[in-house]
């Protein structure tokens, strides 16, 4: 008996103590502060957990662990990454991408050294987990990050007054590296984009055809999917061959986004909208079977714009940038020429954790009502 009570005391103070640790790791917001117009963080249950002192600059829409602030002392602006903990780290040595600052990425963000001008990573604590010594880097994907070594800066605009120092890196060489700064493939020199979530170590190059192959430091090959080499494969081998109503209706998002004028981007229930358009969809998808086809597949990401709706929420990061190294979007483009213009149809296919499900379509010719 007194053994039972033990563990029953025991288990009781362990599942006690699982919401607060649970609670601990949630996700703050941002909130605005109307009287000052700046940016403070309140916690899952609306408790002020940092308060406002920050800037509109600061774009994420939610703090899990490290973020990047703006702060204004004295009519100067102050920029750093602050931690969940409090920590102001890397003064001024922020990570800009397209004109914005860095986001956080499974626990990770990038920081420029603005003195040597290189790029590193700090981890969720501040701490620096990869030093800056690349010229540049991608953002964490599955424990991984493709860093770019020994480079030079190309100006495009060498000869122009503009100012804006527009410029591209050439020569160096390409690694794939891990968050502990240990270099798993030289010479990583991909074009294609590619699932890291997908990666499988063996002895030999990978048969699968979907699959790129590299020779890792330690003499074992490292392979992923090629995310338009899996697309193509799937598009006619599953979807286009033989298609039926229930198959697409299976291989459809459970919305479909369209174009319509005047009223601008609708959405509506897929079965209602395939089973009104399903010959004019079969028939314009079918003719990519068709021999000397015009089309391309190009990729890209959701339009936070348009897929605006928190379910959608899990397919951008913490500044509701899409996640198109894990969640892409494939655009199936055909041409369709007349005799006084060049036509487009365009099927978007978003790839979710249940495979790749038709998400929007505009038909250039026809009618899709």
């Amino acid at each position: 008996m007194k053994k039972t009570t033990k563990i029953i005391i025991i288990c009781s103070l362990l599942l006690c103590s699982i919401p607060l640790s649970a609670r601990a790791d949630h996700p703050w917001t941002p909130f605005l502060c109307e009287g000052s117009g700046l940016v403070g963080f309140k916690d899952q249950n609306g408790k002020i957990r940092i308060k406002p002192r920050y800037t509109s600059f600061t774009t994420a829409r939610k703090l899990d662990k490290i973020v990047a602030v703006m702060e204004e002392k004295k009519g100067k602006s102050a920029f750093y990454y602050l931690t969940k903990s409090g920590k102001k780290v890397q003064k001024g040595n922020l990570y800009f991408f397209d004109n914005g600052p860095d986001c956080e990425s499974e626990g990770f963000i990038r920081f420029r050294d603005r003195k040597a001008d290189k790029a590193g990573l700090l981890n969720s604590e501040g701490e620096i987990a990869i030093p800056p010594v690349y010229n540049d880097l991608t953002n964490v994907r599955n424990g991984l990050v493709i860093a770019l070594m020994g480079a030079k800066k190309k100006f495009l605009d060498a000869d122009e007054p503009s100012g804006c120092n527009h410029f591209i890196w050439v020569d160096g060489e390409t690694v794939l590296v891990d968050t502990r700064n240990r270099i798993i493939i030289r010479h990583f020199d991909s074009e294609s984009p590619l699932d890291f979530f997908s990666i499988q170590i063996s002895s030999e190059p990978s048969n699968d055809d979907r699959r790129q192959s590299f020779m890792g430091v330690d003499g074992r090959y490292y392979s992923f999917i090629n995310y338009k080499k899996e697309f193509q494969d799937w598009l006619f081998s599953n979807l286009t061959e033989n298609l039926s109503i229930e198959r697409l209706l299976e291989c459809t998002y459970h919305e479909i986004y369209f174009w319509k004028v005047p009223d601008g981007w609708i959405r509506e229930s897929k079965q209602q909208f395939i089973k009104r358009n399903f010959e004019l969809i079969r028939s314009r998808l079918g003719e990519i079977r068709s021999k000397g086809s015009d089309y391309i597949v190009s990729i890209g990401g959701l339009n936070p714009f348009i897929y605006d709706s928190a379910e959608f929420n899990p397919y951008y990061n913490n500044c509701g940038e899409p996640k198109e190294w894990k969640y892409p979007v494939m655009d199936v483009i055909i041409n369709q020429k007349t005799k006084s213009d060049l036509i487009q149809d365009h099927f978007e296919f978003l790839r979710t954790d249940n495979g790749y499900k038709l998400i929007s379509l505009t038909i250039g010719t026809g009618k899709s009502q």
